[in-house]
Protein backbone atom coordinates (compact mmCIF):
# COMPACT_ATOMS: atom_id res chain seq x y z
CA UNK A 1 0.00 0.00 0.00
CA UNK A 2 0.96 3.70 -0.81
CA UNK A 3 0.26 6.41 1.24
CA UNK A 4 -0.60 9.81 -0.74
CA UNK A 5 -1.40 13.75 0.57
CA UNK A 6 -4.20 15.29 -1.83
CA UNK A 7 -5.91 18.57 -1.17
CA UNK A 8 -9.41 17.53 -2.33
CA UNK A 9 -11.82 20.24 -2.64
CA UNK A 10 -9.89 22.53 -0.20
CA UNK A 11 -9.32 20.58 2.26
CA UNK A 12 -6.49 18.09 3.26
CA UNK A 13 -6.61 14.29 2.79
CA UNK A 14 -4.78 11.09 2.90
CA UNK A 15 -5.23 7.78 1.30
CA UNK A 16 -3.50 4.11 1.47
CA UNK A 17 -4.17 3.00 -1.70
CA UNK A 18 -2.43 0.07 -3.97
CA UNK A 19 -0.55 1.59 -6.67
CA UNK A 20 -2.71 0.58 -9.48
CA UNK A 21 -5.67 2.58 -7.93
CA UNK A 22 -6.92 4.93 -10.20
CA UNK A 23 -8.10 8.83 -8.49
CA UNK A 24 -11.65 8.06 -9.42
CA UNK A 25 -11.45 4.94 -7.24
CA UNK A 26 -9.73 6.05 -4.29
CA UNK A 27 -12.37 9.15 -4.41
CA UNK A 28 -15.62 7.29 -4.20
CA UNK A 29 -14.27 4.06 -2.33
CA UNK A 30 -12.00 6.06 0.80
CA UNK A 31 -13.25 9.52 0.52
CA UNK A 32 -16.93 8.81 -0.46
CA UNK A 33 -16.91 11.32 -2.73
CA UNK A 34 -19.44 9.73 -5.43
CA UNK A 35 -20.19 12.41 -7.36
CA UNK A 36 -17.50 11.86 -9.54
CA UNK A 37 -18.81 8.90 -11.78
CA UNK A 38 -17.70 5.66 -13.37
CA UNK A 39 -18.56 4.68 -17.77
CA UNK A 40 -16.69 4.08 -19.42
CA UNK A 41 -13.34 3.30 -17.18
CA UNK A 42 -11.27 4.09 -20.75
CA UNK A 43 -11.12 7.57 -20.68
CA UNK A 44 -13.60 8.09 -23.38
CA UNK A 45 -17.23 8.76 -22.01
CA UNK A 46 -15.81 11.68 -19.60
CA UNK A 47 -18.40 10.98 -17.11
CA UNK A 48 -15.26 11.08 -14.66
CA UNK A 49 -13.80 14.00 -15.24
CA UNK A 50 -12.71 16.26 -12.48
CA UNK A 51 -10.44 19.20 -12.12
CA UNK A 52 -6.72 18.19 -10.98
CA UNK A 53 -4.28 21.04 -10.68
CA UNK A 54 -6.97 23.23 -12.19
CA UNK A 55 -7.48 21.80 -15.43
CA UNK A 56 -9.61 18.74 -16.34
CA UNK A 57 -8.88 15.46 -16.09
CA UNK A 58 -10.51 11.98 -16.74
CA UNK A 59 -9.82 10.40 -13.12
CA UNK A 60 -10.73 6.55 -14.55
CA UNK A 61 -7.50 6.87 -16.31
CA UNK A 62 -5.52 8.23 -13.77
CA UNK A 63 -3.13 6.61 -11.44
CA UNK A 64 -3.81 8.21 -7.33
CA UNK A 65 0.04 7.61 -6.63
CA UNK A 66 0.76 10.13 -9.34
CA UNK A 67 -1.50 12.32 -8.01
CA UNK A 68 0.18 12.92 -4.33
CA UNK A 69 0.48 16.30 -3.53
CA UNK A 70 -1.51 17.63 -6.59
CA UNK A 71 -4.97 19.31 -5.64
CA UNK A 72 -8.03 17.92 -6.55
CA UNK A 73 -11.58 19.55 -7.45
CA UNK A 74 -14.82 17.21 -7.59
CA UNK A 75 -18.21 18.31 -8.36
CA UNK A 76 -18.85 18.52 -4.94
CA UNK A 77 -16.31 21.31 -4.42
CA UNK A 78 -18.15 23.31 -6.97
CA UNK A 79 -20.85 23.86 -4.49
CA UNK A 80 -19.85 27.78 -3.80
CA UNK A 81 -18.28 28.24 -7.08
CA UNK A 82 -19.98 31.40 -9.24
CA UNK A 83 -19.78 29.88 -12.48
CA UNK A 84 -21.19 25.93 -11.57
CA UNK A 85 -24.14 28.02 -9.83
CA UNK A 86 -25.03 29.62 -13.12
CA UNK A 87 -24.11 26.55 -14.97
CA UNK A 88 -26.29 24.93 -12.87
CA UNK A 89 -29.49 27.34 -13.55
CA UNK A 90 -28.89 27.36 -17.10
CA UNK A 91 -28.56 23.60 -17.18
CA UNK A 92 -32.08 23.63 -15.46
CA UNK A 93 -33.57 26.62 -17.83
CA UNK A 94 -32.38 24.41 -21.15
CA UNK A 95 -33.31 20.96 -20.07
CA UNK A 96 -29.94 20.19 -20.77
CA UNK A 97 -29.73 16.86 -18.31
CA UNK A 98 -32.44 13.79 -18.38
CA UNK A 99 -31.02 11.07 -16.32
CA UNK A 100 -27.86 12.82 -15.01
CA UNK A 101 -25.08 10.71 -14.81
CA UNK A 102 -22.87 12.81 -17.45
CA UNK A 103 -23.98 15.74 -15.44
CA UNK A 104 -20.80 16.04 -12.64
CA UNK A 105 -18.42 15.26 -16.07
CA UNK A 106 -19.95 17.60 -18.07
CA UNK A 107 -20.04 20.49 -15.76
CA UNK A 108 -16.62 20.26 -15.18
CA UNK A 109 -15.92 20.59 -19.17
CA UNK A 110 -18.29 23.12 -19.15
CA UNK A 111 -17.04 25.61 -16.16
CA UNK A 112 -13.07 25.01 -18.38
CA UNK A 113 -15.31 26.56 -21.49
CA UNK A 114 -16.50 28.85 -19.93
CA UNK A 115 -13.46 30.46 -18.64
CA UNK A 116 -11.49 29.88 -21.66
CA UNK A 117 -13.81 30.95 -24.84
CA UNK A 118 -14.00 34.67 -25.44
CA UNK A 119 -17.50 34.52 -26.95
CA UNK A 120 -21.04 31.97 -26.93
CA UNK A 121 -19.10 30.13 -30.29
CA UNK A 122 -21.43 27.18 -30.78
CA UNK A 123 -18.85 24.68 -32.74
CA UNK A 124 -15.94 25.98 -30.29
CA UNK A 125 -18.22 24.68 -27.38
CA UNK A 126 -19.46 21.36 -29.09
CA UNK A 127 -15.70 20.44 -30.10
CA UNK A 128 -14.81 21.09 -26.60
CA UNK A 129 -17.41 18.72 -25.08
CA UNK A 130 -16.56 15.92 -27.82
CA UNK A 131 -14.84 14.38 -24.55
CA UNK A 132 -18.40 14.16 -22.90
CA UNK A 133 -20.55 11.67 -23.78
CA UNK A 134 -24.30 11.68 -23.04
CA UNK A 135 -26.85 9.38 -24.31
CA UNK A 136 -30.08 11.00 -23.30
CA UNK A 137 -29.81 14.64 -24.46
CA UNK A 138 -28.40 15.38 -27.71
CA UNK A 139 -26.68 17.90 -26.47
CA UNK A 140 -28.42 21.16 -28.02
CA UNK A 141 -30.00 21.97 -24.39
CA UNK A 142 -26.40 21.39 -23.15
CA UNK A 143 -24.85 23.58 -25.67
CA UNK A 144 -27.40 26.46 -25.27
CA UNK A 145 -26.95 26.60 -21.53
CA UNK A 146 -23.21 26.89 -21.82
CA UNK A 147 -23.60 29.86 -24.52
CA UNK A 148 -26.04 31.24 -22.21
CA UNK A 149 -23.34 31.52 -19.49
CA UNK A 150 -20.99 32.58 -21.64
CA UNK A 151 -22.46 35.34 -23.17
CA UNK A 152 -24.29 36.54 -19.97
CA UNK A 153 -20.87 36.99 -18.12
CA UNK A 154 -19.00 38.34 -21.48
CA UNK A 155 -22.13 40.93 -21.38
CA UNK A 156 -21.13 41.62 -17.61
CA UNK A 157 -17.82 42.87 -18.81
CA UNK A 158 -16.11 39.25 -17.49
CA UNK A 159 -13.26 38.34 -19.59
CA UNK A 160 -11.96 35.04 -20.90
CA UNK A 161 -9.26 33.76 -19.11
CA UNK A 162 -6.36 32.73 -21.42
CA UNK A 163 -5.78 28.78 -20.87
CA UNK A 164 -8.66 28.96 -18.31
CA UNK A 165 -5.74 29.60 -15.53
CA UNK A 166 -3.03 27.25 -16.75
CA UNK A 167 0.63 28.60 -16.70
CA UNK A 168 2.31 25.77 -17.87
CA UNK A 169 1.79 23.07 -20.70
CA UNK A 170 2.58 19.02 -20.11
CA UNK A 171 0.14 16.08 -19.13
CA UNK A 172 -2.61 17.35 -16.24
CA UNK A 173 -1.07 16.66 -12.48
CA UNK A 174 2.25 15.94 -13.62
CA UNK A 175 3.77 18.79 -12.71
CA UNK A 176 2.00 19.04 -9.02
CA UNK A 177 1.95 23.22 -8.23
CA UNK A 178 2.78 24.26 -12.11
CA UNK A 179 -0.22 24.59 -13.14
CA UNK A 180 -2.43 27.47 -11.76
CA UNK A 181 -5.28 27.17 -9.63
CA UNK A 182 -6.74 30.13 -8.90
CA UNK A 183 -8.19 32.29 -11.91
CA UNK A 184 -6.13 35.19 -13.09
CA UNK A 185 -6.38 37.79 -16.65
CA UNK A 186 -2.84 37.46 -16.75
CA UNK A 187 -1.23 35.01 -19.29
CA UNK A 188 2.51 33.94 -20.00
CA UNK A 189 4.17 37.36 -20.98
CA UNK A 190 5.81 36.92 -24.50
CA UNK A 191 9.21 37.17 -22.92
CA UNK A 192 8.42 33.81 -21.45
CA UNK A 193 8.17 32.27 -24.91
CA UNK A 194 11.30 31.16 -26.05
CA UNK A 195 10.84 28.30 -28.79
CA UNK A 196 13.66 26.31 -29.92
CA UNK A 197 14.06 24.60 -33.34
CA UNK A 198 12.25 21.48 -34.00
CA UNK A 199 9.48 19.64 -33.14
CA UNK A 200 10.28 21.39 -29.46
CA UNK A 201 8.42 24.68 -31.12
CA UNK A 202 4.59 22.58 -31.70
CA UNK A 203 4.87 22.21 -27.86
CA UNK A 204 4.10 25.96 -27.22
CA UNK A 205 0.37 25.12 -28.51
CA UNK A 206 -1.30 27.24 -25.55
CA UNK A 207 -3.87 24.46 -24.11
CA UNK A 208 -6.91 26.36 -25.41
CA UNK A 209 -5.40 24.97 -28.86
CA UNK A 210 -4.58 21.57 -29.11
CA UNK A 211 -3.49 20.81 -32.63
CA UNK A 212 -4.61 17.16 -33.81
CA UNK A 213 -1.57 17.34 -36.51
CA UNK A 214 2.02 18.96 -36.22
CA UNK A 215 4.43 19.14 -38.40
CA UNK A 216 8.08 21.62 -39.11
CA UNK A 217 8.98 23.58 -41.78
CA UNK A 218 11.51 26.36 -42.80
CA UNK A 219 12.30 28.95 -45.59
CA UNK A 220 15.21 31.25 -45.86
CA UNK A 221 15.15 35.00 -46.97
CA UNK A 222 17.71 37.52 -48.03
CA UNK A 223 17.56 39.47 -45.22
CA UNK A 224 18.62 40.18 -41.84
CA UNK A 225 16.73 38.76 -38.75
CA UNK A 226 16.24 41.23 -37.35
CA UNK A 227 14.77 42.73 -40.32
CA UNK A 228 12.37 39.46 -40.70
CA UNK A 229 11.24 39.59 -37.11
CA UNK A 230 10.20 43.46 -37.72
CA UNK A 231 8.37 42.10 -40.82
CA UNK A 232 6.44 39.55 -38.34
CA UNK A 233 4.85 42.39 -36.17
CA UNK A 234 3.01 44.06 -39.35
CA UNK A 235 0.35 41.73 -39.35
CA UNK A 236 -1.21 43.35 -42.55
CA UNK A 237 1.81 43.54 -44.73
CA UNK A 238 2.51 39.89 -43.35
CA UNK A 239 -1.29 38.83 -44.43
CA UNK A 240 -0.89 40.31 -47.44
CA UNK A 241 2.20 38.04 -48.41
CA UNK A 242 0.31 35.05 -47.86
CA UNK A 243 -2.13 34.04 -50.76
CA UNK A 244 -5.70 34.28 -49.40
CA UNK A 245 -4.80 35.94 -46.58
CA UNK A 246 -6.15 39.36 -45.13
CA UNK A 247 -6.09 41.52 -42.11
CA UNK A 248 -9.54 42.93 -41.20
CA UNK A 249 -8.73 44.44 -37.88
CA UNK A 250 -6.08 44.61 -34.91
CA UNK A 251 -8.50 44.92 -32.28
CA UNK A 252 -5.05 45.21 -29.53
CA UNK A 253 -1.37 44.63 -30.29
CA UNK A 254 -1.65 41.25 -29.63
CA UNK A 255 -4.92 40.13 -31.51
CA UNK A 256 -5.84 40.19 -35.10
CA UNK A 257 -8.89 39.36 -37.09
CA UNK A 258 -8.82 38.43 -40.75
CA UNK A 259 -10.08 35.47 -42.96
CA UNK A 260 -8.50 33.08 -45.59
CA UNK A 261 -10.00 32.83 -48.68
CA UNK A 262 -9.59 29.16 -50.02
CA UNK A 263 -11.09 27.93 -53.83
CA UNK A 264 -10.86 24.20 -54.21
CA UNK A 265 -12.27 24.07 -57.96
CA UNK A 266 -15.96 25.29 -58.20
CA UNK A 267 -15.61 25.16 -54.69
CA UNK A 268 -14.72 28.38 -52.39
CA UNK A 269 -14.56 28.83 -48.31
CA UNK A 270 -14.09 31.61 -46.87
CA UNK A 271 -12.74 31.03 -42.83
CA UNK A 272 -13.51 33.88 -40.30
CA UNK A 273 -11.40 34.16 -37.52
CA UNK A 274 -8.89 35.73 -34.70
CA UNK A 275 -5.50 35.17 -33.60
CA UNK A 276 -3.77 35.81 -30.55
CA UNK A 277 -0.04 36.92 -31.56
CA UNK A 278 3.10 36.63 -28.69
CA UNK A 279 6.49 38.20 -29.95
CA UNK A 280 10.04 38.13 -28.14
CA UNK A 281 12.40 40.03 -29.26
CA UNK A 282 15.17 38.87 -26.68
CA UNK A 283 15.28 35.49 -29.31
CA UNK A 284 13.42 36.69 -31.98
CA UNK A 285 11.12 34.18 -31.98
CA UNK A 286 7.33 33.92 -31.35
CA UNK A 287 3.72 32.39 -32.32
CA UNK A 288 0.11 32.97 -33.27
CA UNK A 289 -2.79 30.99 -31.63
CA UNK A 290 -6.29 31.24 -33.94
CA UNK A 291 -9.28 30.24 -34.89
CA UNK A 292 -11.45 30.08 -38.22
CA UNK A 293 -14.66 29.12 -39.15
CA UNK A 294 -15.75 28.83 -43.05
CA UNK A 295 -20.13 29.43 -42.26
CA UNK A 296 -21.07 28.33 -45.47
CA UNK A 297 -19.28 24.05 -45.35
CA UNK A 298 -19.41 25.01 -41.44
CA UNK A 299 -15.65 23.95 -41.58
CA UNK A 300 -13.69 24.75 -38.32
CA UNK A 301 -10.06 25.17 -37.83
CA UNK A 302 -7.76 25.89 -35.00
CA UNK A 303 -4.22 25.99 -35.02
CA UNK A 304 -0.86 27.96 -34.04
CA UNK A 305 2.32 28.95 -35.29
CA UNK A 306 5.65 29.00 -33.53
CA UNK A 307 8.52 30.94 -35.42
CA UNK A 308 12.21 31.69 -34.61
CA UNK A 309 14.88 33.74 -36.59
CA UNK A 310 18.18 32.30 -36.87
CA UNK A 311 21.15 34.04 -38.59
CA UNK A 312 22.81 32.63 -41.70
CA UNK A 313 25.64 34.02 -44.20
CA UNK A 314 26.89 35.73 -41.22
CA UNK A 315 23.89 37.55 -40.82
CA UNK A 316 22.64 38.64 -44.24
CA UNK A 317 20.37 35.81 -45.00
CA UNK A 318 17.84 34.37 -42.21
CA UNK A 319 16.05 30.69 -41.84
CA UNK A 320 12.77 30.79 -40.29
CA UNK A 321 12.25 27.67 -38.57
CA UNK A 322 8.27 26.97 -38.25
CA UNK A 323 6.41 24.38 -36.15
CA UNK A 324 2.91 24.15 -37.37
CA UNK A 325 -0.16 22.48 -35.65
CA UNK A 326 -3.63 22.20 -36.84
CA UNK A 327 -7.21 21.00 -36.54
CA UNK A 328 -9.98 20.87 -39.20
CA UNK A 329 -13.24 19.85 -38.04
CA UNK A 330 -16.36 19.75 -40.73
CA UNK A 331 -16.97 18.56 -44.70
CA UNK A 332 -13.59 19.74 -45.67
CA UNK A 333 -11.35 17.89 -43.51
CA UNK A 334 -11.89 15.22 -45.64
CA UNK A 335 -9.68 16.21 -48.23
CA UNK A 336 -6.84 17.13 -45.58
CA UNK A 337 -4.60 14.12 -45.38
CA UNK A 338 -1.64 14.67 -44.00
CA UNK A 339 0.29 13.92 -46.79
CA UNK A 340 -1.16 16.42 -48.91
CA UNK A 341 -1.68 19.22 -46.16
CA UNK A 342 2.45 18.77 -45.87
CA UNK A 343 2.86 19.21 -49.64
CA UNK A 344 0.44 22.28 -50.00
CA UNK A 345 1.91 23.79 -46.68
CA UNK A 346 5.80 23.63 -48.57
CA UNK A 347 4.26 25.23 -51.75
CA UNK A 348 2.80 27.43 -49.74
CA UNK A 349 5.79 28.31 -47.68
CA UNK A 350 7.89 28.90 -50.39
CA UNK A 351 5.05 31.41 -52.32
CA UNK A 352 5.30 33.33 -48.89
CA UNK A 353 9.09 33.31 -48.26
CA UNK A 354 9.18 34.91 -52.00
CA UNK A 355 6.74 37.80 -51.29
CA UNK A 356 8.45 38.53 -47.66
CA UNK A 357 11.68 38.66 -49.62
CA UNK A 358 10.04 40.82 -52.11
CA UNK A 359 9.09 43.32 -49.81
CA UNK A 360 11.78 43.25 -47.49
CA UNK A 361 14.21 44.18 -50.15
CA UNK A 362 12.13 46.71 -52.06
CA UNK A 363 11.36 44.82 -54.88
CA UNK A 364 7.48 44.81 -54.36
CA UNK A 365 4.86 47.76 -53.55
CA UNK A 366 3.65 48.09 -50.12
CA UNK A 367 1.71 44.95 -49.35
CA UNK A 368 -1.01 46.11 -47.17
CA UNK A 369 -2.08 48.24 -49.71
CA UNK A 370 -2.35 45.10 -52.18
CA UNK A 371 -5.35 42.90 -52.89
CA UNK A 372 -4.95 39.57 -51.14
CA UNK A 373 -3.88 36.90 -53.31
CA UNK A 374 -6.20 34.12 -53.43
CA UNK A 375 -5.43 30.58 -52.60
CA UNK A 376 -6.28 28.37 -55.58
CA UNK A 377 -6.07 25.26 -53.44
CA UNK A 378 -7.24 22.61 -56.42
CA UNK A 379 -4.00 24.42 -58.16
CA UNK A 380 -1.68 23.55 -55.76
CA UNK A 381 -3.24 19.97 -55.27
CA UNK A 382 -2.36 19.17 -59.21
CA UNK A 383 0.86 20.40 -58.91
CA UNK A 384 1.68 18.45 -56.08
CA UNK A 385 -0.27 15.26 -57.59
CA UNK A 386 2.12 15.71 -60.97
CA UNK A 387 4.89 15.99 -58.62
CA UNK A 388 4.23 12.97 -56.65
CA UNK A 389 3.24 11.34 -60.01
CA UNK A 390 7.13 12.46 -61.40
CA UNK A 391 8.75 10.75 -58.52
CA UNK A 392 6.52 7.48 -58.80
CA UNK A 393 7.57 7.14 -61.95
CA UNK A 394 11.36 8.00 -61.82
CA UNK A 395 11.28 5.08 -58.69
CA UNK A 396 9.93 2.84 -60.34
CA UNK A 397 12.43 3.37 -63.58
CA UNK A 398 15.12 2.26 -61.36
CA UNK A 399 18.73 4.12 -61.36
Amino acid sequence: MTTIQLTVNGRAAEASIEPRTHLADALRDQLDLTGTHLGCEHGVCGACTLLLDGAPARSCITLAVACDGATVTTIEGLDEDEIAAELRDAFTREHALQCGYCTPGMIMSARDLVLRLDHADEQAIRVGLSGNLCRCTGYAGIVRAISAVIAARRQRGITAVTGAGRTSLGPVGSQPGAIAIAVSPARPAATDIKPPRGAALASLAPPEVMPARNFDASFTVKAAPAQVFALFGQPKTLAACFPGATVTDIPAPDRVEGEIRVAIGPLSAAFRGSARIDRNAADLSGRLIGTGRDQRSRTSTSGQIAWRMVPIDDGRATRVDLAIGYSLSGPLAQIARDGLVRDLASRLTTTFAQNCEQHLNGTAGLAETTEPQRLNALALLLDVARQRLTGLVQRLRGP
